[in-house]
């Protein structure tokens, strides 16, 4: 026998190269690999989706404010509410104005997911921002139900404030990573630039944080991962039964991004 890093192993068995693949243990138990392959798989769902508002006659370097896939995906609360086009609360996260707004939110969602994905696991990470998605749209309707609005980055800002509970989690200082100052400025623009859903931001933001707490919470009381992931969809059911009770009033006065 012949001792190796790994233990003892027998001479044929020692010549041999064995090939290592990097893997990232997930605070719920799970073992996924460190690309973050759904970050990128949302990402393209949105390019696709951009896409396909440019050739109904939408997007490109205007306002996306007409063309069949921004009529029939905008959030517009009363559309919601009398028409029950429910599906609105999801379909305005993956939907943008121009370019410039479609560029922006994939490099956040990417420069965010890339750090999160493999430090929750894929199954968090995909829950998670399909819920900070849905609170984004009932933060929509809550303060602005009285625009159309669309963007992806309502389920981003979740996603940055999920990654500041785990950063924190982590004993991570954050002022020196800097996540902090990333919200600070983006909560900046959020307040000071026209245009933009403020709502959306909002309750993106918070709704990231809180399922943040549940998985932290979770991971301490070494819950089953399918107890985190269950929360996540009753916070979601309560935030489109929320958005769809509010949705009745409004409005068109104009349409905001986010």
């Amino acid at each position: 026998m012949t001792p190796t890093s790994v233990g003892m192993r027998c001479p044929e068995c020692a010549s041999q190269k064995t090939r290592v693949r990097r893997v990232a243990r997930t605070p719920g138990g799970g073992v996924t690999t460190s690309r973050p392959l759904a970050t990128y798989t949302i990402i393209a769902i949105n390019i696709v989706a951009f896409l396909a508002e440019l050739t109904s006659g939408s997007g490109g370097f205007s306002g996306a404010e007409n063309g069949n896939v921004f009529d029939k995906g905008a959030l517009y609360g009363p559309l919601v509410h009398y028409n029950h086009e429910y599906w609105r609360l999801v379909t305005s996260g993956f939907l943008h104005a121009n370019f410039l707004h479609i560029a922006l939110n994939m490099w956040f969602i990417y420069a965010i997911g890339s750090a999160l994905e493999p430090a929750i696991g894929r199954a968090r990470y995909v829950a998670l921002y399909f819920t900070a998605l849905l609170c984004g749209s009932f933060g929509v309707l809550l303060l602005q139900p009285d625009t159309v609005a669309i963007g992806a980055s309502g389920a981003a800002f979740g996603l940055l404030g999920a990654l500041i509970v785990e950063a924190r989690r982590r004993g991570i200082d954050l002022w020196q990573s800097g996540l902090l100052l990333t919200a600070l400025i983006n909560f900046a623009f959020t307040f000071t630039v026209s245009g933009i859903s403020i709502g959306a931001h909002v309750g993106g933001f918070l709704g990231g944080i809180l399922v943040g707490i549940v998985f932290d919470q979770a991971d301490r009381r070494r819950m089953p991962p399918a107890v985190s992931l269950a929360a996540c969809v009753v916070l979601s059911v309560a935030a489109v039964l929320g958005g769809i009770a509010l949705s009745g009033d409004g409005n068109l006065i104009g349409t905001t991004v986010f």
